[in-house]
């Protein structure tokens, strides 16, 4: 059996053990304590451990919020070495409730970012299959909830991607001040039923994928290979940090490559050069080519 990989998250006190494959079925699954455990003997063993504060489960991860009696350098390896475990022994980690009406309750923490001015709340539930930025409130006609931020006088700007939104907030406001009623607002929204993204108001993912399989199929070796290392290179270390980042063409005459940074990415003052700077080094060493050069475009 594949090792799990555990994962730091952007809150020092929540770490995500990666499983191989997925745990649930489009649920997601919160337990603050040892007695809501009834659908996971997993979360169940994992409250006996005296730091664990709070189980998620999701998809292919189980994230782990802990008290601060403990560093998890110094106990993460363990918390690993017991989920392995436990799923060796063939043990179920969730068991499925036949009270499909039960419904269950919506989670959001606040993460940082690397751009002071955005801040990340991570839903512990799906909210799009496709990311979408918005920049006013007039963009926002997809999504009922970014509507409702930008109602906010310090939301400047709004990117909801998978499971998480990404706010971006005017200098004249102080994050401090906004993070817990922001977060409380979002939890209160979902837990009403309101819909993060319509999707049905995006252009029809189905039909997007389609055309981007085109246009890849029509792009030269070298631009595929460029998509391909951003895919599966960069985006994945982006979206953790609460933004994006999207192919937007290659010029074999320049050897320049153009990329779009949206989210937290987007406007903030040292990822633009950090990034440029980091997929241009990924670039050069993957293609052989020490003449390349990477433009970041603001979404």
């Amino acid at each position: 059996m594949s090792h799990i990989k555990i994962q730091n998250t952007q809150n020092p006190a929540i770490v995500k053990f990666i499983l191989p494959d997925f745990i649930t079925k489009g649920d997601n699954f919160e337990f603050k304590n040892i007695d809501e455990t009834a659908q996971s003997p997993l979360a169940r063993e994992l409250f006996y451990l005296p730091f664990v504060k709070t189980v998620f489960i999701a998809n292919n991860f189980i994230a782990i919020e802990k008290f601060s009696i403990v560093e998890w350098e110094d106990v993460q390896d363990t918390v690993a070495d017991q989920i392995q475990t436990f799923m060796a022994k063939g043990k179920k980690i969730l068991i499925e409730s036949k009270d499909d009406a039960k419904k269950h309750p919506i989670t959001i923490y606040a993460e940082s970012t690397p751009n002071p001015a955005v801040i990340k709340f991570v839903a512990n539930k799906a909210l799009t299959k496709q990311g979408v930025e918005f920049k006013n409130i007039d963009e926002a006609k997809a999504s009922p909830l970014a509507k409702e931020l930008f109602k906010l006088p310090f939301v400047r700007e709004v990117f909801i991607d998978e499971n998480y939104v990404s706010i971006s907030k005017y200098e004249a406001f102080d994050w401090n001040e906004f993070i817990q009623s922001t977060r409380s607002f979002i939890k209160e929204f979902l837990e009403k039923g309101n819909l993060a993204v319509d999707e049905a108001l995006v252009t029809n993912v189905e039909e997007l994928e389609k055309q981007a399989d085109i246009h890849f199929d029509s792009l030269d070796e070298k631009s595929q290979r460029i998509i391909n290392i951003l895919e599966e290179n960069v985006k994945p270390a982006v979206q953790a940090d609460g933004g994006n980042i999207a192919f937007q063409n290659y010029n074999e005459d320049t050897n320049v490559v153009q990329v779009i940074l949206q989210g937290a990415c987007s406007g903030c003052p040292s990822s633009t050069f950090t990034l440029k700077n980091g997929i241009e080094n990924m670039l050069r060493h993957m293609l052989a080519d020490e003449a390349i050069v990477v433009e970041a475009i603001n979404g």
